[in-house]
C-alpha cells in the first residue's frame, strides 16, 4: 500500500516538538483512524521525519468482513503518512489479536518488521497504538522495546479502566493518552494507575476530518428525515445469542416506529453476520414504517454529518455518545438494562461503555430520544465505583472513592453492579457474610496474598 503524506494542521494548532524517526501509528477501524487524523491534524503528536501508518484487522474472520482499506474515505486519511502497511500481511499466518511473540524472540520480530516496515535498524521508533494491554497493541510494544508509546482511545472503553496489569516494562514508556471528549468533564480511568497525560483530541477538528473523508461517500436514498439505527457485534463476541440479538434489533425497529419515526436506516456493524438483519424490513413494515438496511463501508458518523436524521438509535454503541456530543443529535437507547445484569464477567471492557449509554441515554421503552445528564459528582463517582469493581488491582487507590460512593448511592445505582461481585470484593452493596463461612475481608485478603505468593514464585524462577 502506498501514501503521499501531505502536512495538514488546523487553524491555531499547537506546534508540538520534533520527533527525529519514525512515528507509527495503528489503526483497526475507520473510527480509531479518523481520531488519530484528528490528533494528527491539531498537532498532538509533533511532526517526525516520517509517520507510517500500520492496519490491523482485528476481526474473528479479517476475511469475510470489511477491509479498513475498502471502507470510504480511507485515501483521504491516509495523505497524512508516507507509507502504509498491513500488520495481518506482516504476522501471517498468525491473527493480530492472537500474535503474542515470546520474549526470546521480540528482538528477531522487530529486525522483521523494520524491514518489512522500511525502517532503517538505526532509526528510532515512537509507536501510537489502541487497546495497549491486549495484543496486536501491547507485542508491538514488546517487539520495539525502547519506544515511547502513546495511547489513542477508540470509543467508550477509555472511561473504564485498564483490563488487566501492564508489565512495567511497557507501562513504564507510555507518554499520554489521547481521547475524545465524548462525555464532558469526565475523566478516563484507562492509564491512570500509570499518571499518564491525558490529551483532549479537538472535537471540532474530528468532525471536520469526519465531514472530508466521507464528502464522497455514497448514501441511503430516503425521502425526509429519518431515524438511523446502529447494529453493534454482540453475538460474535458471545455477549448475546444470535436470536437475543435479532430480538434486540427488531425492538430497535418497534420502539423507533413507536415514537413515531416512519423512516428508519439499519446501520449494521461491519462485521456482523447478514442474518442479524434479515427481516427487519417485515418488521418495520407490520410497525408501519419504511426501513432500508444500509451496509455499505461508510461510518455511521458521516451519515451524521450528511443526512438529516431525527434520531439515532442503538445499544451500547460509542457512536451514540458521538452523535450526541458531537453533532447534537438526539438519541435513545435500547436494551441496556438486561446487558447490565447479563454480560459476564463483571470484568468484561465492554461494561463501561454500557454504564455511561445506561446513564446518559433516554431508554426508548420510556422516554422519546433526546438528552439525559446526572449530576458531574454523580457520574465521576459511578465510573469509579464500576471501574474499580471490574479491576480492583490495578485501581487499588480508588478502593476509598468506591467504598464512599456506594455508601451513598448503591440504592439507586444497583442495576449497574451484581451484589456477587460487591460481595467478593466486600464492598457497600454485597451480601450480608453466612454464618460458618469466611467473612469476605477475610476471602479479599486470601486472595491477594495466594496473588502475591504466585508473583514471587515467578519472580524466583525468573
Amino acid at each position: 500500500m502506498a501514501a503521499t503524506r501531505t502536512k495538514k494542521l488546523a487553524s491555531g494548532a499547537l506546534h508540538g516538538s520534533h520527533f527525529s524517526g519514525t512515528q507509527v501509528f495503528v489503526a483497526s477501524t475507520n473510527y480509531g483512524l479518523t481520531t488519530l487524523v484528528a490528533a494528527i491534524d491539531t498537532d498532538c503528536f509533533g511532526d517526525a521525519d516520517e509517520r507510517i501508518l500500520v492496519v490491523s484487522n482485528n476481526g474473528q474472520t479479517p476475511e469475510a468482513g470489511i477491509l479498513l482499506e475498502e471502507m470510504s474515505g480511507f485515501d483521504d486519511l491516509c495523505t497524512r503518512f508516507d507509507r502504509v502497511h498491513s500488520l495481518n500481511a506482516a504476522v501471517a499466518p498468525q491473527h493480530p489479536s492472537l500474535w503474542r511473540p515470546r520474549w526470546e524472540d521480540t528482538t528477531a520480530w522487530q529486525r522483521l518488521l523494520r524491514h518489512e516496515w522500511q525502517i532503517d535498524a538505526r532509526t528510532d521508533v515512537h509507536l501510537i497504538v489502541e487497546s495497549i494491554q491486549v495484543a496486536p497493541a501491547l507485542s508491538l510494544a514488546r517487539v520495539f522495546a525502547d519506544a515511547p508509546i502513546d495511547v489513542y482511545a477508540d470509543g467508550l472503553m477509555s472511561y473504564g479502566p485498564t483490563r488487566s496489569e501492564l508489565p512495567l516494562q511497557v507501562g513504564s514508556r507510555l507518554r499520554r493518552l489521547h481521547h475524545l471528549d465524548l462525555v464532558p468533564g469526565l475523566a478516563p480511568l484507562l492509564l491512570s494507575e500509570f499518571q499518564v497525560t491525558t490529551n483532549v483530541i479537538d472535537t471540532q477538528a474530528f468532525r471536520q476530518t469526519m465531514a472530508r473523508s466521507g464528502a464522497d461517500a455514497v448514501l441511503p436514498e430516503i425521502d425526509g428525515p429519518a431515524a438511523l439505527l446502529i447494529g453493534q457485534y454482540l453475538s460474535p463476541l458471545d455477549i448475546m445469542t444470535e436470536q437475543e440479538e435479532e430480538q434486540l434489533h427488531a425492538d430497535m425497529v418497534r420502539l423507533a416506529a413507536k415514537h413515531g419515526h416512519r423512516r428508519i436506516i439499519f446501520k449494521p456493524h461491519p462485521g456482523a453476520p447478514r442474518a442479524l438483519v434479515d427481516g427487519l424490513e417485515e418488521v418495520a413494515a407490520e410497525a408501519g414504517a419504511e426501513l432500508i438496511v444500509f451496509a455499505e463501508p461508510v461510518l455511521a458518523e458521516t451519515l451524521f454529518e450528511r443526512m438529516e436524521l431525527s434520531a439515532v438509535i442503538g445499544c451500547f454503541s460509542t457512536a451514540l455518545m458521538t452523535a450526541a456530543t458531537v453533532y447534537g443529535l438526539p438519541v435513545g437507547r435500547v436494551g441496556t438494562a438486561a446487558l447490565l445484569q447479563k454480560l459476564a464477567p463483571f470484568q468484561n471492557s465492554n461494561r463501561m461503555p454500557l454504564t455511561l449509554i445506561h446513564a446518559l441515554v433516554p431508554d426508548l421503552t420510556t422516554d422519546p430520544p433526546g438528552a439525559v445528564r446526572p449530576s458531574d459528582e454523580w457520574l465521576a463517582g459511578l465510573v469509579v465505583a464500576v471501574g474499580y469493581a471490574m479491576q480492583d488491582e490495578v485501581l487499588a487507590d480508588r478502593r476509598a472513592a468506591a467504598v464512599s460512593w456506594l455508601e451513598a448511592n448503591w440504592a439507586g445505582a444497583k442495576e449497574h453492579f451484581k451484589r456477587r461481585r460487591l460481595t467478593k470484593l466486600d464492598l457497600p452493596g454485597g451480601l450480608p457474610p453466612r454464618f460458618g463461612r469466611f467473612t469476605p475481608q477475610v476471602r479479599v485478603a486470601a486472595a491477594r496474598a495466594r496473588r502475591l505468593r504466585t508473583k514471587i514464585n515467578k519472580f524466583r524462577q525468573g
